[in-house]
């Protein structure tokens, strides 16, 4: 079950990275001024959010289950996950970068609901989603990363 839920944890990164740029993409005309499909706008947030969250759930599940979250911290104790970059990433710096990422997302997507005129919106929206990615980012153990690399995609 572990497994599945790591292969579900990992595919449903790039559903998220997919609706943030859309959103962001979104936003960045709607900032321009040009006509933008408002409730496309909030459909898109809506389910990034969505996907978010679940992605969170199951990453949380993860990290009390697992080897690398809290089972790490008890077996090394936090001076001794601090010390092993691997252990520090994946239970510490992943998780809270993830928790802020998401955070943020659920700010601009609560954001995006206000009465505010659209420009406004757009704009404030915007940076929250636009941070929420540079975390995202940041939070990825992408295959380049030495030391906390993973594959792209399950199975691989």
């Amino acid at each position: 079950m572990y497994t599945g839920l790591l292969h579900l944890h990992n595919i449903l990164r790039w559903v998220i990275l997919l609706f943030l740029v859309i959103a962001l993409i979104r936003h960045l005309t709607g900032m321009t001024g040009k006509k933008t499909f408002t409730t496309g706008d909030s459909k898109t947030g809506l389910f990034l959010m969505i996907t978010a969250h679940i992605t969170f759930l199951v990453g949380i599940y993860q990290w009390f289950a697992g080897d690398w979250g809290l089972k790490k911290i008890q077996e090394l104790g936090m001076s001794g996950v601090m010390k092993d970059p691997y252990s520090r990433f994946f239970a510490i710096e992943h998780f809270i970068g993830m928790l802020l990422a998401i955070i943020l997302i659920t700010i601009g997507r609560g954001i995006s609901k206000k009465n505010f005129p659209d420009i406004v919106r757009h704009r404030r929206s915007f940076w929250y989603y636009f941070i929420a990615l540079i975390l995202i980012l940041a939070s990825i153990p992408w295959p380049f990363r030495e030391g906390v690399a993973r594959p792209l995609f399950p199975g691989m």
